[in-house]
């Protein structure tokens, strides 16, 4: 049988009053690192169907804010920005609906979000600007997996457009895409970029060869170089996320992580960087607490107010999240 909008909500709202996350963590923003989760994927398979997600797969199932909140109890996730999951073109304004709708609900987590758009389309321009002035829609996604999509004409006019309508646009390409991605930003140079998921680094990359235990996705050196020059764009930001996916359950260690983090926390400085969780996604590699857990690990010598500003305070600014 097929959940109509109101049911979703109903459910999604139902779970949130029974897990508030400020009640379950007694947390607020001025708590020690309290966390606003800027990368927080939700999904109903009967109104939506990513089409990535395959029959069987271990994430084809529905993850509502009832799950959401089980799996960051006791974290301090004060709040949550929505990151589209990549639903097909004939589903982008259910989806962006679906997640606005949400946004205007009290007792749950999730207060904005970057919805799903294909902004070198004819029809970007129409669709962008019906969630114009929204204080809920903070940016657009769109996963380029090709390097020919960088050269697709009217790229440049929708990224431009979204810099003049105040939203960002996340940036979520492959390693090897991440030297046309600097020539994107470039392009448009009064639009915020997000990296996602530190570049899509690979961890194994910053292995010793003795002890990887799979061949690197990537060369290091590439990766390194690639994102010292998206820093040096002043207009983007780096998301610290993704990459505990790409490791085996139980079987990596924080000081495995630290590299990657630390490159980027040290290339983009303190005031350019954001936590995000990617859960469920991120169940790939680890639970959302033992992600945080490791995180927390690897930052806790650097100085107590960058941690803040790394959990939340550069969330809270850049999103102008209330």
């Amino acid at each position: 049988m097929m959940i109509d909008r109101r049911s979703f909500l109903q459910g999604t709202i139902q779970g949130a009053l029974a897990l508030s996350p400020l009640a379950a963590a007694g947390g607020s923003a001025a708590d020690p690192l309290a966390i606003v989760d800027t990368h927080q994927h939700l999904w109903d398979l009967e109104r939506l169907h990513p089409p990535w997600l395959a029959p069987g797969g271990e994430l084809t199932r529905n993850y509502f804010t009832q799950e959401y909140l089980e799996a960051t109890r006791g974290l301090n996730v004060i709040k949550a920005v929505y990151m589209e999951v990549a639903v097909s073109d004939a589903q982008l304004v259910d989806e962006a609906e679906l997640i606005v709708e949400l946004c205007r609900k009290p007792g749950q987590p999730t207060c904005a979000a970057v919805i799903g758009g294909r902004p070198a389309s004819p029809g970007f321009a129409s669709y962008i600007n019906r969630f114009k002035g929204s204080p809920y829609v903070k940016g657009v996604r769109y996963i380029m997996r090709q390097a020919e999509m960088f050269e697709a004409e009217g790229l440049v006019a929708g990224l431009r457009l979204l810099g003049e309508l105040g939203m960002c646009f996340d940036l979520c390409v492959a390693t090897e895409m991440l030297a046309q991605s600097a020539r994107l930003v470039d392009a448009c140079p009064e639009t915020r970029f997000v990296i996602d998921h530190c570049g899509n680094a690979d961890p194994v990359a910053f292995l010793p060869e003795s002890s990887a235990p799979r061949a690197a996705q990537h060369d290091a050196g590439g990766w390194r170089r690639a994102m010292e020059a998206l820093a040096k764009r002043k207009n983007t930001i780096c998301k610290i996320s993704g990459i505990v996916s790409r490791m085996e359950k139980g079987k990596w260690t924080a000081e495995q992580l630290a590299p990657v983090v630390n490159l980027c926390l040290d290339t983009f400085g303190p005031e350019r960087v954001v936590f995000a969780s990617d859960w469920p996604v991120c169940t790939r590699g680890a639970t959302l607490g033992e992600w945080v857990t490791a995180l927390k690990q690897i930052v806790s010598s650097r100085p107590i107010g960058e941690q803040r500003k790394l959990f939340a305070e550069n969330a809270i600014a850049f999103y102008k999240l209330a």
